[in-house]
C-alpha cells in the first residue's frame, strides 16, 4: 500500500477567488482622487434650460409710431374676476377649434364697434388668431386683434375646462408690435423717437401690468428754418405827385398843398433827392467879403500969401 499523500486540488478554488480579491482591491482605492491638474468626475452635468426666445405676434402687421398714455397700476380699481363666455363651449377643451365669428358676437366684453367687423366696414379688420400659452399651463391661449378705423383692441381667452375666459383686453392704436417672451407678453408703441414698451404677465387671474419701459429709437427731426423775407423799401411821394394831380381829376386838382418846412440837417445831395423824389432844394449863396473902403487923404490948401 502506498503511504504517499494526498494532495488536494486548490487550483479551481483559487482561480475563484481571484476575481473578488481583485474587486475588493478596486473598491479599496479612493474615488474620484486625481492628481493635481487632472480631469475629474463629478458625476452627471445639469442640463442647461435655454432662454425663452422672442416670437413675434402678428408678424405682417405694420409698425408705426402710435402715441398712447400709459396709465399707473396703482390709480385702477379692483376688476372683478373675468366670468365665462355666456353660450360658448370650447370643443375637447381646445381654444383653436372656438369660432371666432361666435367669439365675437357672444362677449359681453366685445363693443358693438367692434362687431361692426362682421359686416361691411371700412377701415375694420379681424385679424387672423394667435395662440400662445400666456398661462404657463402648457396650453395655448387664444389672442384676438379687432382693428377698427383709428383703433385696435386685443383680447386674450384661456379654456377653463369646456367654457372660455377672457383673462386680458386692452385699446391700442392702428399699428403696434406685440410678441411674447415665454409665457410674457410685450406691446409696443413707438412715438416720435421713442418707444413704449408695456409687459403683461399671468398673475392666476388675469395678464396684468409687470412693466413698463421707454427706450429712445432715434433723434426727433428738426423742422427747416424758414427763410426770413426782405422788407421793400417804403418810397415817399411828394405831393401834387399822384394820379389826380396828373390827371387833373378830383375836387382838389391843380392845388399844390406846401408841404411843412423842415429843419435841413446837411445839405441834401442831388443823388438822394432822386432817390426820394424830392426837388432839389438850391444852395444859397455866401455873401461876398466886405471890401475895404479906401479912406481919403486930405489935400494941403494954400494959404493965402500976406503983403508986407
Amino acid at each position: 500500500m502506498s503511504t504517499a499523500p494526498r494532495r488536494t486540488a486548490v487550483r479551481p478554488r483559487t482561480a475563484r477567488l481571484l476575481p473578488v480579491l481583485l474587486a475588493a482591491a478596486a473598491l479599496a482605492l479612493p474615488v474620484g482622487c486625481a492628481a493635481p491638474g487632472e480631469l475629474r468626475d463629478h458625476g452627471a452635468v445639469t442640463p442647461v434650460t435655454p432662454s425663452p426666445a422672442r416670437v413675434p405676434l402678428w408678424p405682417g402687421a405694420v409698425t408705426a409710431a402710435s402715441p398712447t398714455p400709459l396709465e399707473p397700476t396703482g390709480s385702477r380699481s379692483p376688476e372683478p374676476a373675468p366670468q365665462p363666455v355666456p353660450d360658448l363651449t370650447v370643443p375637447g377643451q381646445d381654444v383653436t377649434a372656438v369660432d371666432v365669428r361666435a367669439l365675437v358676437t357672444k362677449d359681453p366684453g366685445v363693443t358693438q364697434d367692434e362687431r361692426r367687423v362682421l359686416e361691411p366696414c371700412p377701415g375694420c379688420e379681424l385679424r387672423a388668431p394667435e395662440f400662445r400659452d400666456l398661462t404657463g399651463d402648457g396650453r395655448p391661449e387664444l389672442l384676438l386683434a379687432v382693428g377698427l378705423a383709428d383703433t385696435v383692441v386685443l383680447h386674450v381667452y384661456t379654456a377653463s375646462g369646456d367654457r372660455l375666459l377672457p383673462i386680458h383686453r386692452v385699446s391700442l392704436l392702428k399699428e403696434f408690435g406685440a410678441e411674447t417672451v415665454g409665457t410674457d407678453l410685450w406691446l409696443y408703441e413707438p412715438t416720435g423717437s421713442f418707444r413704449t414698451g408695456r409687459l403683461y404677465r399671468w398673475d392666476g387671474v388675469r395678464l396684468a401690468l409687470a412693466d413698463q419701459k421707454v427706450e429712445g429709437i432715434g433723434p426727433t427731426p428738426e423742422p427747416e428754418p424758414t427763410p426770413p423775407t426782405a422788407e421793400k423799401p417804403v418810397v415817399e411821394k411828394p405831393p401834387g405827385t399822384g394820379p389826380s394831380a396828373a390827371t387833373g381829376g378830383g375836387a382838389g386838382a391843380g392845388v399844390v398843398k406846401p408841404s411843412a418846412p423842415s429843419r435841413p440837417t446837411s445839405t441834401p445831395s442831388a443823388g438822394s433827392d432822386a432817390a426820394v423824389g424830392k426837388q432839389p432844394q438850391p444852395t444859397p449863396a455866401r455873401p461876398a467879403p466886405p471890401t475895404a473902403t479906401p479912406t481919403a487923404v486930405p489935400t494941403a490948401v494954400p494959404l493965402p500969401e500976406t503983403k508986407p
